[in-house]
């Protein structure tokens, strides 16, 4: 594993931040990571504050198989809700530039957090989401039943499901999250945020994105390395 890739992969393990740029032919868009049990209140003003983009949450394959979590993209093209709904048959994904399927399932909120905005709900769900796929994959308890005495929908928190297969059919921002966590042995629970130009017209051009990290000494991967680094 080469030096700066280790030294992401030890950051992750201790909470910190990773910026992962994915590739020039993809988005071309740099995310800055960070892993989700150890969300804080303060990773959510970093997030915000340092970002610009959208606030996900990428999960493993596993983690939607768990919890039974739909890909929005399917949900809203069944043609049960199609027809109850005509705005969804107006409204369907057909047109994606980057990709041919969307990545976004459902959006959570924790129970006990009041409209779910804030750094403090924001950080709640985040880290109790990634704790509960921990504690309900070891205990065998009901899995929905878990889950929803915790969490509601909608919510706050978008939610980003990996593919199946993972980095070897989909090279997304949240397979490329997930990778990390895997490669770092951590719960395959990302919380994250694109990189944005300061105008926000574009996403941060990725030299940018690598001096902002050197500046405050926070590890950069590509997708390439990390993919190398996780033989695949």
């Amino acid at each position: 594993m080469q030096p700066h890739v280790r030294a992401a992969v030890d950051a992750f393990r201790a909470g910190q931040p990773v910026c992962l740029f994915d590739a020039e032919n993809r988005e071309g868009e740099t995310d800055l990571l960070f892993p989700g049990q150890a969300a804080t209140p303060s990773t959510m003003r970093q997030l915000r504050f340092d970002c610009g983009g959208l606030l996900f949450l990428a999960i493993g394959h596993e983690v939607g198989e768990l919890f039974r979590l739909p890909f929005l993209q399917d949900l809203h093209m069944d043609e049960r809700l199609m027809a109850d709904h005509e705005v969804l048959r107006h409204l369907q994904t057909d047109d994606l530039q980057y990709d041919t399927r969307s990545a976004f399932t459902l959006s959570i909120n924790h129970r006990e957090t009041f409209t779910g905005i804030t750094d403090h709900d924001r950080a709640l769900t985040t880290r109790r989401f990634a704790e509960l796929f921990a504690e309900v994959s070891e205990s065998g308890v009901n899995s929905l039943e878990a889950l929803g005495a915790e969490f509601r929908t909608p919510g706050h928190i978008p939610v980003c499901r990996e593919a199946e297969g993972g980095l070897s059919i989909r090279q997304g921002h949240t397979e490329l999250a997930v990778g990390l966590a895997r490669l770092a042995g951590l719960t395959p629970v990302v919380i994250g945020a694109e990189m944005l130009q300061p105008d926000g017209d574009l996403a941060l051009a990725v030299d940018d994105a690598r001096i902002w990290a050197e500046e405050r000494n926070i590890p950069f991967l590509t997708g390439e390395e990390l993919i190398s680094a996780l033989g695949l």
